[in-house]
């Protein structure tokens, strides 16, 4: 049952950029780290697992399949091996994880989040509705079906990945679902210092506006994978800076010291009262909204490849009755 109090951690970590299994052993040696510290909520990187195709951002197109093949073999299918094993993680530990996954679907691969309850069930599979720019490489597209608040044992979680939250009406069509707790998923390791900035005012904003806690995790890359995924000191930098692993409340306020460099868990306690204490005064889908002016349409259908017509009602028409009159 939850209460008024909410432990919540953002993991800032390295991937094994080797594969999935190296890096899995990462996720699940980090939901122990943050239990044991009292976590209940945990939050990783965007495609965490295996990791993030950093290769998309400082290769021409001509040379990314070798590693766009090495992507697609080691991703994530929903379900498998890899996401049972985080299920049994978080309902051993009674936390609530939200992860970060390439997610392979046949011929194609998404950049999936995944919201797994404390008690091991999957609440939640949903794909970055449109990859950014060099990400459009490597990723189809998601649909409105995954923009979707869910139940879970800390409180109402929503999620999106990086610059979705460029996006205005994709985060109001989690406020209008009233969220409590919004995880943030972004690379980490990529531009540099403006990055990091800009992730910064995006989440404190995101959490003014939807009146809710922001738990926000960036990636990490160690030098040696840096040098590992291009040789050009120029094109290395675009691979540093960028992270901006934090918490905030519904205030704006950071509630730990954010995690810009190196690797490490930030951790915090999210006192529920003040989504009340900040809706009081600004409810940007209740009392503060305008629906007969502003109003937003979501089409929360699946996007199949595929469509079978409902059954014809009746029994077959005889073909010997003729043809009626015209």
């Amino acid at each position: 049952m939850r209460t008024d109090t909410i432990r919540a951690a953002a993991v800032q970590i390295a991937p094994d950029l080797s594969g999935r299994a190296g890096t899995m052993t990462r996720v699940l040696n980090a939901i122990a780290e943050a239990a044991d510290k009292g976590a209940e909520f945990i939050v990783f990187p965007e495609t965490f697992v295996p990791y993030y195709p950093y290769f998309s951002f400082v290769l021409p197109p001509v040379q990314q399949g070798a590693p766009h093949l090495d992507l697609m073999r080691e991703a994530v299918v929903v379900p498998s091996a890899e996401t049972r094993a985080v299920a049994e993680a978080a309902r051993r530990r009674g936390v609530v994880v939200v992860l970060g996954v390439n997610e392979r679907d046949h011929g194609s691969l998404y950049n999936a989040q995944l919201i797994f309850d404390a008690d091991g069930t999957l609440a939640l599979k949903r794909r970055k509705i449109t990859p950014t720019y060099h990400e459009r490489m490597v990723w189809g597209q998601g649909d409105g079906a995954g923009l979707k608040v869910v139940e879970t044992r800390v409180g109402r979680v929503g999620a999106l990945a990086c610059w979705e939250h460029y996006n205005p009406l994709a985060r109001y069509a989690l406020m209008t679902q009233h969220e409590e707790i919004h995880a943030g998923q972004y690379p980490g390791s990529l531009v540099g210092d403006i990055f990091r900035d800009q992730i910064e005012v995006t989440m404190r904003h995101h959490a003014l506006e939807s009146g809710c806690f922001v738990v926000n995790a960036t990636g990490w890359l160690t030098e040696a994978q840096i040098a590992e995924l291009h040789p050009d000191p120029k094109l290395q930098q675009a691979m540093r800076s960028g992270c901006m692993t934090c918490i905030i409340s519904p205030e704006g306020r950071h509630l730990a010291e954010p995690l810009t460099e190196g690797e490490g868990i930030v951790i915090a306690d999210l006192d529920m009262r003040l989504i009340a204490k900040r809706k009081r005064m600004m409810d940007s889908v209740g009392h503060y909204a305008r629906p007969e002016l502003l109003s937003l349409r979501h089409d929360t259908r699946p996007a199949p490849t595929r469509h079978e017509p409902a059954a014809m009602a009746g029994p077959d028409p005889d073909p010997e009755e003729g043809c009626p009159d015209a």
